[in-house]
């Protein structure tokens, strides 16, 4: 697995990474694709939610990268809707089932240069929070493990040392 570390600086950073977890999607039906699952009607309510706080906190990421899988689309939608109808969400196959390295490398080695929002699948957009602020901290901010439809708005702290993370935790939205 990739890590922050063995990722090439590039300058500049985004200035803010915001990761959103998909809502709550439904179970499975019978045959059906696990990429095909869609939020189910908490999920709805749980993306509606996160997308209308991080509007009203002034949260507006540059650029939405989200899996193609139904629930995260539907999950981008909600932040479209609630952020900015000229928003355009960036659906790529490689977040689902993405790495901890790819999901890193789509922020990080793309052109965004103000701020990013990426809407992943856990256990990878978890992995990723730790890999940015640290694990230790990571572990303490969220005890109970990364939510469905939790936000994380992590800003860029500057140079970093092998005692801080160059990434702070700035907020954490739930429904």
């Amino acid at each position: 697995m990739a890590s922050f570390t063995d990722m090439p600086t590039l300058a500049p950073p985004p200035s803010r990474i915001y990761l959103l977890r998909h809502g709550r999607a439904a179970n499975p039906e019978q045959g059906q694709r696990d990429f095909d699952r869609t939020l189910t009607t908490d999920g709805f309510a749980e993306a509606e939610i996160v997308a209308d706080k991080a509007a009203d906190r002034r949260y507006r990421p540059d650029a939405v990268i989200s899996s193609t899988a139904m629930r995260c689309r539907q999950t981008a939608e909600a932040v479209r809707r609630a952020i900015s109808e000229t928003i355009e969400p960036e659906f790529i196959d490689e977040v689902y089932n993405g790495s901890v390295g790819t999901y890193l490398a789509l922020i990080f080695t793309s052109d965004r240069s103000g701020s990013v929002m990426l809407v992943g699948h856990n256990p990878t957009i978890e992995d990723v929070f730790g890999e940015l602020i640290g694990k230790e901290h990571a572990a303490r901010a969220l005890p109970s493990g990364y939510p469905t439809a939790g936000l994380a708005v992590i800003d860029h702290a500057g140079r970093s040392d092998s005692s801080r993370p160059a990434w702070n935790l700035t907020d954490f939205i739930t429904p």
